[in-house]
């Protein structure tokens, strides 16, 4: 059997464990707003601050466990996508005019789920495991017949699902630091249908397309640290390598770099101060460099230039993206605290590459969160969120006819519970 049928075996397998599929994750470009409930409750922030076992997919420094426990969450996301083109006085004959109307993506609900589980060794030094769906994106445009659909090639869309598997350890290497690292298996699957009109443009028309899911896997690490500066103020920060990917061989004459889909490299740093001793604002700043991986940065002005699917293929011409989030803790009573958020990003796609985007509309820019957490027990506690991420649109030229308007947007809602406990 071969390597990559094993890794194909052993993924399928992970995703199978952990009871759904890590897919529609498409909040912040396609990564999630944040990781955990209680730190989406607050927007995403809170790399400076530890709250829960899943605080160590934000910052690894910051996975803590009272003796050994376990954390198991879902959350359910619905987000609305659709695309519009305009109509046209003139058409002219070598242009690709998409039909003039507005459409839907179906699948409008998906179910994610999360999962940690931990053990404190000592005072010093905490361990444990972390699943948790990294990022993703998922259109589905239905057709009719052939040779409807939105590219004339019958039912369209992507489905990319991302998971990360990330052994974790934290160590207190003084009264104020704490250090912490995970290494990173990711697990990622594909699918497209309904591009066999780009076939003209692919070095290989045959992987391009409606070649069912393919499955990609590959090692990368994440870094911590946090440090309490005094009894009120805490920073931390967190650095994610990038990840070299298998490539999406059914896909090589699609992504850039013959089937090549790694994932960006991302930074984030943050602050935790408590305004009084109930009241706690947390502020994070992220950087993810979309700019690292060729099949999502390059523009499709390269589809002039190089086939898809070569190095230089077209992409999804999307722009590196800053996150700013705040975040407000309310500790209301000795077992429950309140929470609220807000974050705010300038959308990575630009007006010149809404076409192909229309597979990926990743546009949201503003998320506002709320949340709260309830110890049942002193054994078991109760984590739930909520979040709202408003309707953002982007317009401009279709490529290959330019003097017709698309545009695309997406709006988002979710909500979510963990429950964390002792074992």
């Amino acid at each position: 059997m071969s390597i990559k049928m094993k890794n194909k075996l052993v993924s399928g397998l992970a995703l199978t464990l952990t009871l759904g599929s890590f897919n529609a994750f498409a909040t912040n470009g396609y990564f999630t707003h944040g990781y955990g409930m209680t730190h989406k409750g607050m927007a995403g922030a809170g790399v400076a601050l530890s709250e829960e076992l899943m605080s160590g997919a934000n910052n690894p420094a910051t996975f803590l466990a009272n003796g050994t426990q376990l954390s198991v969450g879902l959350e359910l996301f619905s987000p609305d996508r659709k695309y519009s083109a305009s109509d046209v006085d003139t058409f002219y004959p070598d242009a690709f005019y998409l039909q003039a109307k507005t459409q839907k993506s179906d699948n409008t609900l998906f179910a994610i789920p999360e999962f940690a589980i931990g053990h404190q060794l000592n005072d010093k030094v905490s361990i444990g495991l972390l699943v948790y769906g990294n990022g993703g994106m998922n259109t589905d445009y239905s057709a009719d017949s052939e040779p409807e659909g939105t590219f004339y090639a019958g039912t369209t869309g992507v489905d990319l699902k991302q998971m990360f598997i990330s052994p974790t350890i934290s160590y207190k290497l003084n009264e104020q630091i704490r250090l912490g690292v995970s290494p990173i298996y990711a697990v990622q699957q594909f699918k497209a249908t309904g591009l066999g009109n780009f076939a003209p443009f692919s070095q290989s028309p045959q992987a391009l397309t409606n070649n069912g899911t393919d499955t990609s896997t590959g090692l990368g690490i994440q870094l911590g640290i946090s440090q309490d500066i005094n009894s009120s103020l805490s920073l931390g920060a967190s650095y994610r390598s990038s990840v070299s990917m298998q490539e999406f061989d059914s896909y090589k004459g699609l992504f850039a770099e013959q089937g090549g889909f790694d994932l960006p490299s991302s930074l984030q740093i943050g602050a935790a101060y408590k305004i009084t001793p109930n009241n706690q604002l947390v502020f994070d700043w992220q950087k993810i460099n979309y700019s690292e991986v060729n099949s999502i940065a390059n523009p499709i002005d390269n589809l002039m230039s190089a086939p898809l699917g070569a190095d230089a293929g077209a992409g999804f011409g999307w722009d590196d993206m800053t996150i700013y989030k705040l975040g407000y803790q309310w500790q209301r009573t000795a077992k429950q605290k309140i929470r609220f958020g807000i974050s705010y990003t300038e959308q990575p796609i630009p007006s010149s590459n809404v076409l192909l985007n229309i597979l990926a509309p990743g546009v949201q820019e503003w998320h506002f969160t709320t949340g709260f957490s309830h110890s049942i027990s002193n054994t078991v506690q109760l984590n739930a969120m909520a979040f709202y991420s408003p309707a953002k649109k982007v317009s401009g030229a279709n490529y290959l006819a330019p003097n017709q308007q698309v545009s695309i947007e997406m709006e988002q809602s979710g909500l979510g519970v963990s429950v964390v406990w002792g074992i």
